[in-house]
């Protein structure tokens, strides 16, 4: 009697176990999705072309491995462009091109997804006419960095 009790009991405890895991799966992939997206922004931001291209590699490879159900695949097909050919290359201007492309994306899933427990501000570039995400209310331009780092405002507040 006891054993079939523990075998029950451990039944159980396994079970609640993996549901709990995999309810959080989804959250733990947009959370990366968002955080290398930062990343690659960042590195837009300081001017370093390899570090655009590799943050936006690893970007990719998480987007493989994102399920569909937490990014449609319309949608990680046009992220999976965008953030692919950042990656392969290594012309900052050319990156910053694609980073638009790769903005949009990110703020539709941004607005269809909850990507983060805090507020995500959609920022607007009026010299670019481009947007773009950042986890802080301060700009700083990933279109022209240092030669117009603060250019631009906060257009959305995402929650």
């Amino acid at each position: 009697m006891k054993r079939i009790f523990l075998l029950v009991a451990f039944l159980a405890t396994s079970l609640v176990y993996n549901s709990y895991a995999q309810d959080h799966s989804d959250h733990t992939q947009s959370g990366d999705l968002l955080n290398l997206y930062y990343k690659t922004k960042d590195a837009l931001v300081a001017g370093n072309a390899n570090l655009v291209a590799s943050k936006s590699a690893e970007l990719v490879k998480v987007l493989n491995s994102t399920e569909d159900k937490t990014v449609s695949k319309t949608m990680k097909v046009s992220l999976l462009e965008h953030a692919g050919m950042i990656a392969e290359s290594k012309d900052l201007k050319s990156q910053r091109e694609h980073f638009a492309g790769l903005s949009n994306g990110m703020i539709a899933l941004a607005k269809s997804t909850k990507l983060s427990a805090e507020p995500i501000y959609q920022q607007y570039c009026p010299m670019k006419k481009a947007n773009w995400l950042s986890s802080e209310k301060a700009i700083k331009n990933p279109y022209y960095g240092n030669s117009m780092l603060t250019c631009g405002k906060i257009v959305e507040t995402i929650k």
